[in-house]
């Protein structure tokens, strides 16, 4: 038996550091390949980190709350004198080999709990603060006041560490002890004198936080506007049903309507360029990648965004492989930053829980989002094209177009829509399925 390093695995092209949520596994516990051991978080999804090779999970050296820099070691384990042999050959991306020679004991364990829940997450520009960001700050006691000053070098002007110490080296030391800012938290005892018996108290999980805190963001910084229109879909609910048990049967998964929703609007993205945008400040970035995110409910109750890229260069049965591959990972939690990054629009099925239509909050920097309400069947007034018009029964289904009025105006908000009605009215199931 010999030791190898668990380090922290990379998360993505943009992902610097992660958070120890807590440790699945304990010293001395056996593990098996490929079982889980320990929850971390990013700035946009927690994650289970795996082991690809079975055995002893000999020493933890980082503690939950602390905030670790990708690659660095976080534990020990114990393993076969193969696969010491296997890492050297080929080490995979969780693993690498310790060095005989090196103590256990030398190893150095970071521990950078975050206590810089002061900084938010995002500004109300929607600017990122990354977890080492907001603890330097948090440490050094600058105020949030003070962080929408920091010129940032990193992607979309984000400040980074080395935003952060140069202006820290020439920051003005403040005359007088800044006082302690009030926090709006309200303390237990407080709260259960407003509670009834049988009330229970909740707080809110990470995730919760982080989408709280998104939400208001959001909320304080876009003119929120939309637009409803309804659509006629018969023509997908009767190509999906005669389409979906042969697709079953050569592809493995189900057909379902959401990449046919996707693929309607990114046809129709193509039309509005002025859409597919994000908004950094006074500047408005117009996307040529159209990159679809898609809401997902999880059971712990919280929600998550995965992203399909590219999604006008691909087919419906590649769509609907991948976003059936996403949305699994996502309600079991096993997503990548990656998984969730660079969204350039989002839709939200609400019509998966009965629900008609809605007014969904935009996810910035995008600029818009489209909720999906339920197919239902209702009579219609159709016009059979000789002026005579008719009762027919149609599936129909509500299309609700929330847009950022700051750069999209009603009329083309509600043009796009109106188009991706047109455009799900005349998909023609059979011939886009036509390679599965």
């Amino acid at each position: 038996m010999q030791d190898l390093s668990i380090v922290m695995p990379k998360m993505g092209e943009s992902v610097m550091e992660a958070t120890i949520i807590k440790w699945l596994k304990q010293e001395g516990d056996m593990v098996s390949e490929s079982e889980s051991i320990l929850e971390v978080a990013t700035d946009k999804v927690d994650s289970d980190i795996p082991t690809p090779h079975a055995g002893r999970l000999k020493q933890i050296l980082v503690q939950p709350g602390s905030i670790i820099a990708i690659g660095a070691p976080i534990a020990i384990m114990e393993v076969e004198d193969s696969v010491i042999q296997a890492a050297h050959t080929a080490p995979p991306p969780l693993f690498t080999a310790l060095p005989s020679t090196t103590p256990v004991s030398d190893i150095p364990a970071t521990d950078t709990s975050d206590t810089s829940s002061a900084i938010p997450f995002y500004n109300s520009s929607g600017r990122f603060y990354s977890p080492l960001v907001r603890h330097m700050a948090a440490a050094e006691e600058v105020q949030y006041e003070e962080m929408l000053r920091i010129p940032g070098t990193g992607k979309n002007n984000r400040v980074t560490k080395t935003d952060l110490q140069a202006y820290l080296a020439h920051r003005a030391k403040p005359s007088t002890t800044p006082s302690k800012s009030v926090s709006a938290e309200p303390d237990l005892a407080s709260l259960q004198q407003h509670m009834q018996p049988g009330d229970e108290i909740v707080a809110m999980d990470r995730v919760r936080k982080l989408t709280a805190e998104r939400m208001v963001t959001a909320m304080q910084t876009i003119p929120h506007v939309t637009s409803f229109v309804e659509a006629d879909v018969t023509h997908i609910v009767e190509g999906k049903q005669q389409h979906s048990e042969a697709f079953k049967a050569k592809i493995g998964i189900g057909l379902t309507y959401t990449p046919m929703f996707m693929q309607a609007v990114a046809r129709t993205l193509q039309n509005f360029p002025m859409i597919n945008v994000t908004v950094q400040g006074h500047y408005i970035i117009q996307h040529k990648a159209i990159n679809i995110g898609l809401a997902v409910a999880l059971p712990n109750g919280n929600l998550i965004v995965p992203v399909v890229k590219h999604v006008n260069q691909q087919s419906l049965t590649d769509l609907a492989l991948q976003t059936h591959q996403l949305v699994d990972k996502a309600r079991n939690f096993q997503l990548l930053p990656d998984d969730i990054a660079d969204g350039t629009y989002t839709i939200s099925n609400i019509g998966s829980f009965k629900n008609l239509m809605g007014t969904p909050i935009i996810m910035q920097p995008q600029a818009a989002i489209l909720a999906v309400g339920a197919i239902v069947k209702k009579p219609v007034v159709i016009d059979d094209g000789t002026g005579n018009d008719q009762i027919g029964i149609r599936h129909m289904m509500y299309l609700s177009h929330t847009y950022d009025h700051r750069v999209i105006d009603g009329a083309l908000g509600g043009q796009f829509v109106k188009e991706v009605a047109d455009a799900l009215a005349t998909l023609d199931v059979g011939r886009e399925l036509h390679n599965y």
